[in-house]
């Protein structure tokens, strides 16, 4: 389950900016926003209702009313407006800047993270990355007021990125433990998609947007997007993240932001006419680089800068993950593990 919630997480979501950007050649941003998550968030809580879970606890809908503003509100809306004039692969790439901030945020991991050579190296050149985009974004711009725009654009993207950040860290470590129960997670996310939702309806009534929506004007392409957004980009993969931050450290799930570019970057090559430069390439081999390097504890490789204390005969200290899986060996009957 944990394999294919972060397969969807990294393909789905991939895709999901080549769709906005689709979806937004018929719908203005905040419209949008406001069908895919009030339509999402209705359907799952229509469904929740049917199974007879509990879908107006207070605590959960509160919790779950501060995530979706942080995450999809405020994040999905900024990508959502920014890729009105930038190109759905640049967006992706920028916002590949989350799994940064949540090294950096993530404060009950910090003695684990920064104790952690390849993580801090990850950090740094995943940064140096989106910072080779960053500048040439700007360089490449024409006059002033579209280099304006773009570093506009690009510092939204960034604001979004760490509010998009501390709603997850919110939403893993918020809740009370006793009702930390799988139905309260799955009701929480149908809230937050709601939620969100309802703040993009308001917000698509104060400009104006919703009075100017004509439904028969808008091209059949436009409508197949936003359903694929509601479906797939919300009800599913949004589940499927939500559900990861319970059951997985929250830098390793924050990988999906390095990973989905790639699936931004190769679905606008193919089938857009959105040309990526040599440095946007250079620039997202370097962060997939530094994905690389803040997972690589997964792979059982030594990480810590202090080197084990010695034990009593003077060999050096077994690891902890040795310690425990010869405990377990002990315990299950089998044989003990050499160390």
């Amino acid at each position: 389950m944990v394999a294919l919630a972060f397969a969807i997480v990294y393909l789905v979501w991939g895709s999901t900016f080549f769709f906005i950007h689709k979806a937004l050649a018929g719908f203005e941003p905040f419209t949008l926003g406001a069908i895919r998550f009030t339509t999402a968030g209705l359907l799952m809580l229509g469904w929740y209702a049917y199974k007879k879970y509990p879908i107006f606890d207070w605590s959960v809908i509160r919790n779950a009313g501060i995530t979706g503003l942080l995450l999809l509100y405020i994040d999905t809306g900024i990508i959502i407006w920014v890729e009105q004039f930038l190109a759905s692969g640049l967006v992706a790439i920028m916002a590949a800047s989350a799994a940064i901030w949540f090294i950096l945020l993530d404060k009950p991991k910090w003695k684990e993270n920064f104790s952690n050579l390849p993580t801090i190296a990850g950090l740094f050149l995943g940064f140096f990355g989106v910072v080779m985009l960053f500048g040439e974004q700007v360089a490449l711009s024409v006059d002033l007021a579209e280099r304006k725009t773009n570093t506009n654009g690009l510092l939204l993207l960034m604001f979004g990125a760490i509010a998009w950040t501390i709603g997850s860290l919110y939403s893993k470590y918020t809740g009370k433990p006793d009702k930390a129960t799988p139905a309260n997670g799955m009701v929480g996310t149908a809230w937050q998609l709601l939620i969100a939702g309802l703040a993009f309806t308001i917000t698509a009534f104060v400009r104006g947007e919703a009075e100017a929506f004509r439904p028969q004007e808008i091209p059949a392409q436009a409508w197949w997007a936003i359903a694929y957004l509601i479906l797939f980009g919300s009800i599913i993969a949004y589940s499927a993240y939500i559900w990861l931050l319970k059951v997985r450290p929250a830098t390793e799930v924050s990988t999906y932001a390095y990973v989905n570019p790639i699936v931004a970057v190769l679905l606008s090559l193919l089938l857009t006419d959105e040309h990526i430069t040599g440095i946007q390439i250079t620039g997202l081999a370097v962060i997939l680089i530094s994905v690389l390097l803040i997972n690589w504890t997964a792979y059982n490789l030594p990480t810590s800068f202090k080197r084990r204390k010695p034990d009593k005969t003077g060999r050096p200290r077994p690891s902890l993950r040795s310690r425990i899986r010869n405990r377990i060996a002990l315990r299950t009957g089998n044989a003990p593990i050499k160390l």
